[in-house]
């Protein structure tokens, strides 16, 4: 009986880290004259962690620019003519966080390109698990629960975050609604006072005329 009970906990338990494992790692191939981005939505007072490099053939690589901005144009990070660097924050606005990068030599041969590696994590993947488990003491088994535990509280709280943001949209699209239907009225309270006035100033025309 215990048995029983004990899997299915543990498989949900796993897909739950699955579910909020939030690290990336994407390959951009960088040509001249060309600015790349990424961008992911991420809610407020989330960790956010990334390194990246340049992968190229040469010995000496060209070095590249990067800018990291926020939701409302708030730049976080921002670096030139580097080969690799990183750079960490915590979110204070919700909504979608962009990295761009950029060659800073911009006179290179035709159909060239480089690749950068960029290493995004976000939420309970950037944090640094084995310095909690130095801190506190904890390992093997108490260190997974542990885990587990921040990947339920990350899912309750995306799923709050995914709950007020449904219920914005449902404000947003009730309110539109509304003012159609108000502009709907005027627009057809308009016409007829339109036809009604053109009817009147024709009779009234035609009466001039003596026609009717």
């Amino acid at each position: 009986m215990r048995r029983e009970v004990v899997l299915p906990l543990f498989v949900v338990c796993f897909l739950a880290s699955d579910f909020v494992r939030t690290a990336h790692s994407i390959w951009l191939s960088l040509p001249p004259s060309v600015t790349k981005c990424v961008s992911e939505e991420i809610q407020n007072n989330v960790v956010v962690l990334a390194d990246y490099v340049v992968v190229a053939d040469q010995t000496n690589a060209p070095t590249i620019s990067a800018k990291v901005a926020s939701p409302y144009g708030n730049v976080l990070h921002h670096a030139e003519n580097i080969t690799h660097s990183q750079f960490a924050f915590t979110t204070t606005e919700a909504g979608n966080y962009l990295v761009c990068f950029w060659l800073t030599d911009q006179k290179l041969e035709p159909g060239f390109e480089i690749s950068v590696n960029l290493d995004w994590r976000t939420g309970i993947a950037a944090k640094d698990w084995e310095s909690v488990a130095k801190k506190e003491k904890i390992e093997g088994v108490e260190l997974e629960l542990r885990k587990l535990e921040g990947a339920v509280e990350a899912i309750h709280e995306n799923l709050l975050y995914l709950r007020d943001r449904e219920a914005d949209m449902r404000t947003v699209s009730e309110r539109t609604n509304a003012r159609v239907a108000l502009y709907s009225i005027m627009s057809l309270g308009v016409c007829i006072i339109a036809s009604t006035l053109q009817i009147w100033f024709l009779k009234r025309f035609f009466q001039k005329r003596k026609l009717i």
